[in-house]
């Protein structure tokens, strides 16, 4: 079944029921509001303004990304045995979560609020559907567009499974409601609910279901979850790109010549590969229409830029300017790039990217893994953090996260990598080590890769030009190197 991409404007103003209990008579709540609708309640609340393409400009406060630190999950019977808990999940009581939700929903009584149904993964046989409930209408927008819309007529007998619940002004006490800080994000996977609150960056919701579905997704239907962005050639070949936060994943799947199934989030099962999401939230730092001319191409009406600053006396974006945070961010509908894939399925890949920011300068540009290695470089993740996207971060740090996600991963790394170990061996697939990162030295000495070179070296891989290139064994890591590339200075 081919799911709906489009912008709904079907429901411009009215308030409506929603379909959970804990909202159903709720005064001022509205449901699916359209696009221009929800902008223009976000200008009216002055949660933002207008720029010169018609994209919504917003500020997410004193949070410009995710706080890992303060995420949790509740333990309880379902969770006990199968959580890999400890530093990343982190266990939050039942009955303390219990206590928070209700203060919450106190909180909402007299507050307008902006419901949406929406749901996650392309694929009909997985689809999980979603009830977000925000106070913020920027919020709302951003659900609208990172989830999958369902039709006006799939939401005529719309039943939620999962809700979020989502409220940046609600600030917790960390004595009396158990957290770390004011600031948390909870999910009860028993209940299928997601808290979220004391932060007003959008990208918690989205890896709040993401966190969701490598759970449920491995645990319960054997289906590989990932921390990847995927591609389709004109022949059906599917590619996927692994990487965390600022290593290119959303800006080298977006190519002019393949069609972009999705920037992010993906599931693979016996014979396909499925986003799960609806949009993209691309980095825009430093964004140039010549560098990356589709992500340029999809700011416009519609569109949300976050953290972001106007040139001097102008409405015009200056992407450029880091005052906030180099996190700097633009989230769309995924019909906003040219080149998509409909439905945002694929078939099983033939070629895997891991994608690796290396701030020390170290590993070479390309290079090709054998099953043993691909496994290596996938539990141990080894990428850098960049600046921005968790808080505190101020320069690259090397940083080691199991399968390019480990923030993200409720399960035991060895969970995903036994599935994707097992398909990579069976699919006969081609996996590929692309450093992204700096060059001639290390960060600070060297010089970060140029995008047009490895767009180069992705492009003579996806399409067989390495086939009947010498590779040479690097003496130390024993990855297989490819002496020339298309395109790319021999240096």
């Amino acid at each position: 079944m081919k799911h709906d991409i489009l912008i709904t404007d079907f429901n411009k103003t009215a308030k409506q029921t929603v379909n959970h209990p804990s909202f159903k008579n709720h005064l001022d709540i509205h449901l699916n509001l359209s696009v221009s609708t929800l902008v223009d309640e976000a200008i009216e609340n002055g949660e933002g303004i207008l720029t010169d393409t018609g994209a919504f400009m917003c500020d997410t406060g004193k949070f410009t990304g995710r706080s890992p630190k303060d995420k949790f999950i509740v333990y309880d019977d379902k969770t006990a045995d199968t959580v890999a808990w400890g530093e990343i999940n982190q266990a939050f009581d039942g009955n303390n979560f219990d206590k928070l939700y209700q203060k919450m929903l106190d909180f909402t009584t007299d507050k307008k609020l902006y419901a949406r149904y929406s749901y996650a993964c392309a694929s009909e046989k997985h689809r999980t559907n979603i009830l977000v409930i925000n106070t913020l209408a920027w919020h709302n927008l951003f659900c609208h567009h990172l989830f999958l819309r369902p039709t006006e007529k799939e939401i005529e007998n719309f039943e939620p499974e999962w809700t979020i619940l989502n409220i940046p002004e609600f600030q917790a006490g960390p004595t009396i409601d158990n957290t770390r800080e004011s600031n948390f994000t909870i999910i009860d996977f028993t209940k299928k609910i997601i808290l979220i609150g004391g932060t007003g960056y959008a990208g918690e919701m989205k890896k709040g279901i993401f966190s969701v579905l490598n759970y449920i997704l491995p645990e319960e239907k054997k289906v590989l979850s990932m921390h990847c962005s995927a591609n389709i050639g004109k022949d059906g070949d599917t590619a996927l790109f692994f990487g965390l936060s600022g290593t290119g994943k959303t800006t080298l799947s977006a190519d002019p010549y393949r069609q972009l199934i999705g920037d992010d989030e993906h599931g693979w099962d016996e014979n396909e590969v499925f986003n799960f999401e609806g949009g993209c939230y691309a980095k825009v730092v430093n964004l140039s229409q010549e560098q990356e001319p589709e992500i340029f191409g999809a700011i416009r009406y519609g569109t949300i830029l976050e953290n972001t600053r106007f040139t001097n006396g102008s409405n015009a974006v200056d992407y450029g300017n880091q005052s906030v945070t180099e996190n700097t961010r633009t989230a769309y509908p995924i019909n906003y790039i040219p080149n998509i894939a409909n439905p945002s399925i694929g078939t099983s890949p033939k070629n895997i990217f891991f994608l690796s920011a290396d701030s020390f300068g170290v590993l070479p540009p390309i290079s090709k893994l054998n099953v043993e290695q691909a496994m290596y470089y996938f539990l141990s993740g080894y990428t850098a953090k960049l600046a921005g996207t968790e808080m505190g971060v101020k320069e690259p740090q090397a940083t080691f996260s199991a399968c390019f996600g480990a923030a993200f991963l409720p399960l035991a790394p060895k969970k995903y990598a036994e599935l994707l170990g097992k398909k990579i061996e069976t699919g006969d697939v081609n996996v590929w080590l692309v450093n992204t990162g700096w060059s001639g030295g290390g960060f600070g000495v060297g010089s970060r890769m140029k995008i047009a070179y490895t767009r180069a070296m992705i492009r003579a891989a996806l399409n067989g030009d390495f086939e009947n290139i010498s590779f040479n064994k690097h003496e130390i890591f024993g990855l297989e190197m490819p002496q020339t590339c298309p395109n790319v200075p021999e240096e």
